[in-house]
């Protein structure tokens, strides 16, 4: 294991999140309309179908922190019983030995589990009416971002939303077919991204 100055921890982390931010925005901006097309033969209702993926993107996350959260306890504890002077503290050397070593993470199990809580999600369509696999490939993307965002120093982290919630114009853009005119937000359509609870990338809703 090699040897990490501050100077180092600094330099590779920010590379890092300029990285994982720019792969949140492709999926934004890319990927999740390609869910939305793979979506629309199965769903002819387009708010429904932007709630699908908003839902995806939220317990993607939630998936993928929890899984990470049982990878450090164990990496941790097993470099904690290897201790080498004038190497990284063993906080710092367990998220660097995680960022380089992805195939840790089990996302087969973590999209099951997306998959599994959406058809339960009292907002969502039953799994008669769709198969949530159809967008496997997005919940899978999602899930490998928000697990490598938990390697950053600080990590990076989506705000979940609540319907009725009033808009703030610091987290969300409004969507292009909102009453710009209303003060509440009817539903959500992408999260914001956040870094130590401060709004890094806005979310999307719409207000009506």
């Amino acid at each position: 294991m090699r040897t990490w100055s501050p100077c180092e921890i600094r330099r590779s982390c920010a590379s890092r999140r300029a990285c994982l931010i720019a792969r949140f925005n492709f999926i934004y901006a890319k990927e999740r309309l390609d869910a939305e097309s793979i979506l629309r033969p199965y769903v002819c209702n387009t708010e429904v179908v932007q709630k699908i993926i908003y839902v995806a993107a939220v317990e993607s996350f939630h998936a993928a922190k929890l899984a990470f959260w049982k990878v450090k306890v164990s990496v941790k504890e097993t470099l904690a019983l290897h201790p080498c002077d004038g190497l990284a503290p063993v906080e710092v050397a367990t998220l660097d030995y995680i960022a380089c070593h992805k195939d840790l993470f089990d996302v087969c199990s973590s999209i099951h589990e997306v998959i599994c809580a959406m058809n339960i999600h009292p907002k969502l369509p039953c799994p008669a009416e769709v198969d949530f696999i159809v967008i496997s490939s997005l919940i899978r993307e999602i899930c490998c971002l928000a697990f490598e965002m938990q390697t950053l120093i600080p990590p990076l982290d989506i705000a979940v939303g609540v319907d009725g919630e009033m808009f703030n114009k610091s987290m969300y853009y409004r969507s292009f077919d909102s009453d710009f005119s209303a003060s509440f937000v009817a539903y959500h359509v992408w999260p914001a991204l956040l870094e130590n609870d401060a709004v890094i990338v806005k979310g999307e809703v719409v207000t009506k």
